[in-house]
């Protein structure tokens, strides 16, 4: 399926809001320990200073969709670029743990208004048989943002003896500040045209050049919506009888992603090997093989995701998640599973994640929402997906101390199966429908 240039550019230049999103997520992972050495932090004090960020991307994914609806997606875009650069800066000079954890908090409220801004942005200039891939190439982005950051500290640490750590924050400032010269060339997205501006004259032009073969029937379609969308657009809108079936599948789909357990794994991966008896160095550079896993996987998920669909890539991830997690689990038990094997089962369990939910998420969740309520479900969504991954990363340390690998990871493989259990009876495909299609079949369901 031939992709046009010109989507193409436009998608890989949104994107790239994701490589800063998995490298701002990943490369506080090489420099937790010395942080909580520096500043001599308690487990609770440390688990806050690594979660601080992801308290930001709560806020930036339950407020973002609010600039991405008045003011659009690009602007949005720009300012998530600004919010990169200054935390990278600011994090890597802060003189103490309180300007430290304010400059990665900044960082945070980037990282979940990307989350909420990029994906949706892809989604509304996509042609139908490629948007899948287009916008799975923010996870794409995503993946190839934390290997780098694991490459990345590795390099630092092994290069630099001195407070390394600040280096390995700072240097993200670079490709924010490309990131954010390159967004500045991107046009509005033409769904956010009709849908906020009734400016159809403008999106037809942008989608003639986006999406030629679709635009009469995107237009067409998108007239239809706005006559039939008579709920009044804002948070509550996603609550009212006509969209809660959809506001439930987009909670549902991220409540899961965290549950699997991966930002425990993306955060406190060198712990992890450590508590396994692997030494630090070992553990660290490890890590880099978790980017590359990860990275490969993601690779099979973007070349499946339109040929085979969203469900049956949950089906595999569900699966895969599983089978690692009590491997993971096992391994940590004493039994005769030797620890030494538990990075390969880390590497099962990331490629797992990769194929199915990585691939998935952002794709579905930026799919099934109507134009007019695209940015709030999104935010909702997201919304989601990071209070989860904040409360998690902020009581990992505590419960690993306090339960043991075995229970922790035992927890996630159970919630795997509840996933599985939910792909099989709730969950719908979307593989190859306009986004117009999409909301017009969820609306005459609950008409």
């Amino acid at each position: 399926m031939k992709i046009n240039s010109y989507v193409l550019f436009l998608s890989v230049v949104a994107a790239l809001g994701g490589f800063l999103f998995g490298f701002d997520t990943a490369v506080i992972s090489g420099a937790e320990r010395q942080i909580q050495e520096v500043w001599n932090l308690s487990d609770w004090s440390h688990g806050l200073a690594v979660a601080i960020a992801l308290y930001g991307t709560v806020i930036g994914a339950l407020f973002g969709g609010i600039p991405a609806d008045r003011y659009g997606r690009r602007k949005s875009l720009i300012w998530i670029g600004i919010l990169y650069f200054i935390s990278a800066l600011g994090s890597a000079i802060a003189p103490e743990i309180n300007s430290f954890m304010f400059f990665r908090f900044i960082g945070g409220i980037g990282v979940g208004a990307s989350s909420v801004v990029a994906p949706m942005y892809i989604s509304e200039i996509s042609p139908a048989k490629n948007r899948g891939q287009l916008v799975a190439l923010f996870q794409f982005n995503l993946v190839f943002g934390i290997l780098v950051a694991y490459f990345s500290n590795y390099l630092i640490d092994s290069s630099i003896a001195v407070n390394s750590w600040r280096w390995m924050l700072g240097v993200e400032a670079i490709p924010a500040l490309i990131y954010t010269l390159l967004v500045v060339k991107v046009p509005q997205s033409p769904r956010w045209l009709i849908a906020k501006k009734d400016d159809f004259e403008t999106a037809e032009k942008i989608l003639q050049r986006t999406d030629p073969e679709g635009v009469e029937e995107a237009i067409k379609l998108a007239l239809e919506e706005k006559k039939l969308t008579k709920v009044k657009v804002g948070f509550l809108a996603l609550f009212h009888s006509k969209y809660i079936r959809i506001t439930i599948l987009a909670v549902l789909i991220a409540l899961f992603n965290q549950l699997s357990g991966i930002n425990a794994i993306i955060y406190f991966a060198p712990r992890v090997f450590e508590m396994a008896g692997i030494s630090a160095e070992s553990a660290l550079l490890s890590t880099v093989g978790i980017g590359a896993v990860n990275m490969v996987a993601t690779l099979v998920g973007l070349y499946l995701i339109d040929r085979i669909g969203r469900k049956k890539l949950m089906y595999m991830g569900s699966i895969g998640y599983i089978i690692s997690l009590l491997l993971i689990a096992y391994s940590f038990s004493g039994g005769q599973i030797s620890s030494s094997f538990l990075p390969i089962f880390v590497f099962m369990f990331i490629a797992s994640h990769a194929i199915g939910q990585g691939a998935v998420i952002w794709v579905f969740i930026s799919e099934i929402f109507p134009n007019e309520l695209r940015a709030y479900g999104q935010s909702i969504g997201s919304f989601t997906h990071w209070i989860l991954a904040a409360i998690i990363a902020n009581v990992f340390p505590f419960l690993a101390n306090q339960f043991g690998p075995v229970v922790i990871f035992g927890f996630f493989a159970l919630m795997m199966v509840l996933q599985l259990l939910w792909v099989a009876f709730k969950m719908p495909e979307t593989k190859g429908r306009s986004l117009e299609e999409i909301q017009k079949d969820f609306i005459s369901k609950n008409a």
